[in-house]
């Protein structure tokens, strides 16, 4: 696995083939956040979709804690590293963008969850696409509780993803809740034993990049772009999306490759 370097002291992205795994770093505060690790995830979003080669992004957390929530302290100081001041100066809205709230990364991201996910942590998982969590895992959005507010996005997002019952529950109560809660709320892709998060996303991931990467980009696209519109505009979206797509060469590959009965061999294109 190659370490990039857009890595930061408290965030590393390294890739592993058609995969990118940016892990948040930072155990001695259950990887809370920090300017550091927002720096680090920001560019690694952008890294992901611009990357030709890369498919999917998993977003994982080190020690065997996803993130306990924001740092506020950590997140307003500047950093110690010189080049992580250097792109705070130069990455408008760092904060958001690492957040998964602003220029949402083109392709899936998949997050593997162990120990606390809590807070920002929980912000952070209804940004991502997929997500797997190991089966003694803790979540939920405390803010309420703490007289803050989601600023991640998820008092939007939230409702949308879940039941509005659900919903409502986890943002006004501000409580924990359990991973098969999770589950049975339908915030959640997969439980999986503790210590696994990860293997089972890597497996997911590469399940999904053996998928032609120019249909999943249109999925993503098509549906975040026709959230509030009505059924017959957000068709007319999809039809602009997905013809091009059934036009491509990759399209072709996966008809000849199934006649042929073989892997198809995509190049998004």
């Amino acid at each position: 696995m190659e370490l990039l370097p857009i890595s930061t002291p408290h965030c590393r992205v390294e890739r592993d083939g058609r995969l990118v795994i940016v892990t948040m770093d930072r155990p001695e505060a259950r990887n809370a956040l920090s300017t550091d690790m927002l720096i680090g995830m920001a560019e690694a979003w952008a890294y992901i979709s611009a990357e030709p080669g890369v498919r999917v992004g998993i977003l994982t957390g080190a020690n065997n804690t996803f993130c306990a929530g924001a740092d506020l302290k950590a997140m307003g100081a500047p950093s110690t590293d010189d080049r992580v001041r250097q792109r705070a100066a130069e990455i408008p809205n760092f904060h958001w963008k690492g957040l998964l709230r602003e220029d949402m990364p083109t392709k899936p991201i998949i997050s593997a969850i162990e120990g606390y996910a809590v807070a920002g942590g929980t912000e952070l998982l209804v940004g991502t696409d997929l997500r797997v969590v190991a089966e003694s895992a803790t979540l939920g959005l405390f803010e309420a509780k703490r007289a803050l507010f989601p600023m991640g996005g998820s008092a939007v997002r939230l409702p949308r993803q879940i039941p509005y019952a659900f919903a409502m529950d986890l943002l006004l109560t501000g409580r924990a809740i359990t991973a098969p809660e999770a589950y049975r709320m339908g915030l959640i892709n997969q439980i999986v034993p503790d210590g696994q998060a990860l293997p089972k996303a890597i497996e997911l991931a590469e399940d999904i990049a053996s998928s032609g990467p120019l249909a999943v980009q249109a999925i993503l696209r098509t549906y975040r772009e026709t959230l509030a519109l009505p059924e017959e505009e957000a068709l007319k979206i999809s039809d602009n999306l997905g013809w091009p797509v059934i036009a491509s060469e990759d399209a072709k590959e996966g008809s000849r490759a199934f006649r042929e009965k073989r892997p198809p061999r995509y190049e998004g294109a």
